[in-house]
């Protein structure tokens, strides 16, 4: 199976146009996924993509900009082919900078498609909104029958180590997820801490990181997501400590559930996700999660 990548300029108008679309396709004759199609625009950029157990590939997404600069305008299209195994992970936190007051704020956009009986790991590094930051995501992702999705997104408060907390301006961030193109998950936040405190209880209050992991397969009954649920309580149980970090975990409207985070602290996070993906991992696919080797 062929691959082809293409690659444009940065654009030469006032704002940044970014593009990346992916497509992975499952070729039947060796049982490995491939990386067929990548059309890529700076500042967004894939190098090649490693192979997994079990047949999937993992793709590194790159910013060459090392961030997402005010009035930046990104689209990431991915699809996830009939049968195929694909992991993508960023290089690093991804850092979102400073938006000068005249400019357009910065806007992200993306796209998903999975295919019947495909999966796909989403497993970034955390958001970092620095002071003055404007910016928003938009996120559609579409399933399959069969198809399965782990997808987690953790967001930082700031550069806490520069004395930044809950400085940015706003933050916006919008999440759709459906199968057979009935909604799944609806997720809408709109947090701009200039103007409402985040320390309130109706926001964040005494935590300062927060995360969603959400987690899907289509196709099983409602009684396997409920013994999931529980088996994933069980350890948010086990990882919550009251005023420093807190975990939940409800199923969905059907074919899935989703883990949240609230915490005073970043580094236990990331264990905590790496803890709840085993756990479901093996349940859903009786496979170990493959935590994404870095490149720099």
């Amino acid at each position: 199976m062929s691959q082809t990548c293409s690659q444009a300029t940065i654009s030469h108008s006032h704002r940044v146009q970014g593009r990346l679309r992916l497509k992975f396709a499952h070729d039947p004759l060796t049982q490995l996924t491939q990386l067929a199609t990548c059309e890529q625009q700076q500042p967004l950029q894939v190098i090649r993509a490693f192979p997994l157990a079990h047949g999937g590939v993992l793709v590194h997404l790159h910013n060459l900009s090392g961030g997402i600069l005010g009035g930046d305008l990104l689209t990431l299209e991915i699809e996830v082919g009939a049968d195929a195994y694909a992991q993508l992970t960023s290089t690093s936190a991804t850092r979102l900078y400073r938006c000068r007051p005249a400019a357009p704020m910065a806007r992200q956009t993306m796209t998903v498609q999975v295919h019947s009986n495909g999966l796909l790991e989403y497993v970034p590094d955390p958001l970092i909104p620095f002071a003055g930051a404007r910016y928003q995501q938009q996120t559609q992702i579409d399933l399959a029958d069969g198809a399965g999705l782990f997808w987690w997104e953790t967001v930082a408060p700031g550069r806490t180590a520069h004395g930044e907390c809950f400085a940015y301006d706003l933050l916006q961030l919008e999440y759709t997820i459906t199968a057979g193109g009935k909604p799944l998950a609806i997720e809408r936040s709109r947090l701009m801490p200039q103007q409402h405190a985040m320390q309130s209880l109706a926001r964040l209050g005494p935590y300062r990181y927060m995360g969603s992991f959400y987690i899907c397969r289509v196709g099983l009954a409602a009684t396997r997501w409920l013994q999931l649920e529980q088996q994933l309580q069980e350890l948010a149980y086990q990882f919550s400590r009251p005023d420093e970090i807190i975990w939940g975990v409800s199923t969905l409207t059907a074919h899935g559930l989703v883990v949240r985070v609230l915490s005073c602290q970043g580094r236990e996070i990331a264990q905590g996700l790496l803890s709840f993906w085993r756990e479901a991992k093996q349940a859903l696919y009786g496979q170990v999660a493959s935590p994404p080797r870095k490149i720099y």
